[in-house]
């Protein structure tokens, strides 16, 4: 059984098809980034998974549960977070952690009580120092900590994160990136929606692009990268006489005369590569150097959904 199973997925506003045939599976304890430009039915896809608004059409089921027909049922294994901070600003840290935790009806003693789950997820987001001071005084990176602390207050199977450091200083991304990790490795489903593309790489076992409503590829981040152009070898070597026997050995290569360079097209794999290097050593050539250069997720988007905006790929 998947952690996350969509199909069929329909939604419309008026005559404005928002999602469009969606079918997207996600294994338990991976993370799954959906990428899209602004409109694509990115937060759409969230809030029906997470029981905010129903699918007009389609089969919709988050561990085990449908979205529909137990909305309960769903709401009892999910945890979900926006890119808007849902902490209450008049309270300080702990005092938001405490009043999650009673309002899950954890109670407020035992090893599973309200106070000891406070402390545990404190300490987990490095939140302690802070924990009884004025959120008038938190970082951004930090309001981002405890709402996602806010998140895990009863420990959910599936969260969901609608673009979760948006505006978040590189330091701070990092920091939620690697609790994510961690999550991740403890056995939790995460659903990512992200504008950051090296956010998807660093995170995603798997990605979905989702454009006009359909998802319009989907796998690994290696594998998206091999569906579009632009991947080479480059090759750089001691002399012109060396450079001008490679070119003429390689078929489709282009050479660079000042840099004493040959860029090779090739998809990046071992054998493609080692097709090059044994043309090479038949012809009794050596490089001095080697580098692989692969599309990375920018290129992926640009192809994939075709925008292109001089403001960057997602914006």
């Amino acid at each position: 059984m998947y952690a996350i199973d969509i199909q069929g997925l329909r939604k419309s506003y008026g005559t404005k098809v928002v999602l469009d045939d969606v079918n997207l599976t996600v294994a338990a304890g991976t993370v799954t980034a959906l990428l899209g430009p602004n409109g694509a039915g990115k937060t759409t896809s969230v809030h029906i998974l997470s029981t905010l608004i129903r699918p007009d059409a389609g089969s919709v089921r988050v561990s085990g549960c449908d979205v529909v027909h137990d909305p309960d049922g769903v709401r009892a294994t999910i945890g979900l977070t926006g890119q808007f901070s849902a902490v209450d600003k008049l309270l300080t840290g702990e005092e938001n952690l405490m009043l999650m935790a009673r309002l899950r009806h954890l109670g407020a003693k035992g090893s599973k009580g309200s106070k000891a789950r406070v402390a545990e997820l404190l300490e987990q987001f490095d939140l302690i120092e802070a924990a009884r001071k004025p959120l008038a005084t938190y970082s951004g990176g930090m309001q981002r900590r405890l709402d996602l602390a806010m998140t895990l207050v009863d420990a959910p199977r599936v969260i969901f994160l609608d673009e979760p450091t948006t505006g978040l200083d590189p330091r701070s991304r990092h920091t939620m990136w690697n609790i994510v990790r961690g999550l991740v490795a403890d056995g939790t489903t995460v659903l990512l929606t992200t504008q950051n593309l090296d956010e998807a790489d660093e995170l995603a076992h798997r990605i979905a692009v989702l454009d006009g409503g359909r998802i319009v590829a989907e796998g690994t981040p290696d594998e998206l990268k091999r569906l579009v152009p632009g991947g080479h070898l480059r090759l750089r070597f001691a002399d012109v006489a060396s450079l001008t026997t490679a070119a003429a050995l390689l078929d489709r290569s282009t050479r660079d005369d000042a840099g004493l360079t040959l860029s090779v097209p090739t998809d990046g794999g071992v054998s493609a590569v080692r097709s090059v290097l044994n043309r090479l050593d038949a012809a009794g050539l050596t490089a001095d150097d080697l580098s692989i250069h692969s599309p990375d997720l920018d290129d992926v988007f640009f192809a994939l959904s075709g925008r292109v905006d001089s403001k960057g790929p997602l914006s």
